[in-house]
């Protein structure tokens, strides 16, 4: 029996080529509905902060003085299902035939946990829907920035991450004050009317969307990344392969000699095979990080993550006790770090053209004095209220400097890796590759840094004072920009 066209183009498995092909295998359709992923990820995060602390004493009938306990609770709850479902992700979705699919079933979770935060009338129910909702983020990020990886090739791959960036950042700054605009207007259910209506929105992206190369077998035309082949030029070890001339090749067949660079270079077509390792033998989530290039991007992405949350536990106490201000006007303080990051797109672009390596050192550096300087704002005047606000937004310029390109050399690390790997004659990262995989480390980099940032810096303003830490925190950035400097894009000293 014949499947109905319109469920052949959303299945995509007909044998006629799904509606507007072209416009829904586009670059700027699967960065688009890539980056609402992330902003209804961020969106469904942040809408609820204002509302769950009522949320847990009116439904929950939990206890005043139990209120911040559990609001604790919730919130490392999931942080740590982010941490324990992005391996397992990105290790599905390599081994997967499509990225389409695993973003459908993070959709799900998504709605699922929505479903239950909304319903929820129990802290046992509030946690399950946390723990779908870090699964759901996971996917998202490891899934989405995997997919623009197989899309957009490497030249242009820090812009498109600027877009995920934006979405990431208007996410974070619309969702708290629509929540808690809405719950006092309009309630409780009203607040998850919007988050239905985004997921709604959200739903039919990505069923519309086509992946690259599943769009390739109705039109040829349509390309997406090319697939990684051995490159003459080995990053990773910094060496060259020179290849013999036809002549030689002849010469020595005749002879009976070995070719050059055969058999101790493990080239492809050499007489041995090469040495085996023990990484060749683990999978690529874990190979990869015997790369030293990638641990640098790495610990650059936790530090940027623990340098932009370390103000979330700090930050408004701090306004409230110098200024005098309500819980409004501190949370305003966090504009001026989120709005900078708005223009990730256009540093995405000055990535791709000049590359990441010294912009993502100048963004540590820059971000360095100015976070020292907020050791200065001590005194409830005009003066430091300026201050602060200017401060604030000079960090964020300068951090929102490096998100594009931190994102953009995940990749580039496994192509360069799995052409390294291609040129010495051994086994690559297979059909599915290792982009998902890298992404789930950056992506747990990422959230080890929304967890340790807000932790050190509440705990060193709490033993040694608001100075201490803003000297601490600006010092890390600073150190940070050395391996940002030494490693991003490959070793700097690597010979050419």
């Amino acid at each position: 029996m014949a499947r109905p066209s319109w469920l052949s183009s959303l299945t995509q498995h007909g044998s006629d080529p799904p509606y507007m092909l072209q416009l829904r295998s586009s670059d700027g359709f699967i960065i688009g509905t890539v980056a609402l992923a992330v902003f209804t990820d961020m969106f469904l995060y942040g809408v609820i902060v204002p509302v769950i602390p009522f949320a847990i004493q009116t439904r929950c009938h939990v206890e005043h003085d139990r209120v911040q306990y559990w609001v604790s609770v919730l919130v490392a709850i999931y942080g740590a299902s982010l941490l324990a479902f992005s391996p397992i992700c990105g290790w599905l979705a390599d081994r997967g035939s499509s990225r389409r699919s695993p973003l459908l079933l993070g959709l799900l979770a998504l709605l699922g946990s929505t479903v239950l935060l909304n319903i929820g009338n129990s802290t046992g129910i509030l946690i399950v829907g946390r723990i779908l909702q870090g699964a759901s983020a996971a996917v998202v990020w490891v899934v989405g920035l995997a997919l623009l990886a197989d899309t957009v090739p490497q030249e242009r791959l820090a812009t498109a991450t600027g877009w995920l960036s934006l979405g990431m950042s208007l996410g974070i700054l619309i969702s708290p004050l629509l929540g808690g605009v809405v719950y006092d207007h309009a309630g409780y259910d009203a607040v998850f009317g919007m988050a239905y209506a985004l997921i709604g929105l959200d739903i039919v992206l990505r069923l519309l969307l086509v992946e690259k190369k599943v769009a390739a077998r109705w039109d040829p035309t349509v390309t997406g990344r090319g697939p990684v082949t051995a490159g003459a030029e080995m990053s990773e070890v910094g060496t060259t392969c020179s290849q013999p001339s036809d002549l030689e090749r002849e010469v020595r067949a005749a002879s009976g000699q070995p070719q050059p660079n055969s058999v101790e270079a493990g080239l492809p077509g050499s007489l041995s095979p090469p040495r085996q390792r023990r990484r060749d033998r683990l999978p690529p989530v874990l190979s990869l990080l015997y790369s030293r290039r990638l641990l640098a991007a790495l610990f650059c992405s936790m530090i940027q993550a623990a340098m932009m949350t370390s103000f979330d536990s700090v930050l408004a106490i701090h306004a409230a006790n110098i200024f005098d201000w309500s819980s409004t006007g501190a949370a305003l303080l966090f504009l001026p770090i989120v709005i900078p990051s708005f223009l990730a797109p256009f540093f995405g672009w000055i990535s791709d053209k000049y590359g990441g390596r010294y912009m993502v050192a100048l963004g540590f550096l820059g971000a360095c004095p100015p976070y020292i300087s907020l050791r200065f704002v001590n005194e409830n005047t005009i003066k430091d209220k300026v201050l602060v606000c200017a401060l604030l937004a000079v960090t964020g310029l300068f951090l929102a400097l490096t998100f594009p390109p931190i994102m953009a050399e995940i990749s580039g690390v496994v192509e360069a890796k799995e052409k390294s790997l291609l040129a010495s004659g051994r086994p690559g990262f297979g059909p599915g590759g290792a982009y998902a995989q890298a992404y789930a480390l950056f992506n747990v980099a990422f959230a080890a840094g929304t967890t340790l940032g807000p932790l050190a810096a509440g705990f060193i303003v709490q033993d040694e004072g608001w100075a201490t830490m803003a000297w601490v925190m600006g010092m890390l950035s600073a150190i940070t920009s050395v391996p940002a400097v030494l490693w991003m894009g490959g070793w700097l000293f690597r010979k050419k």
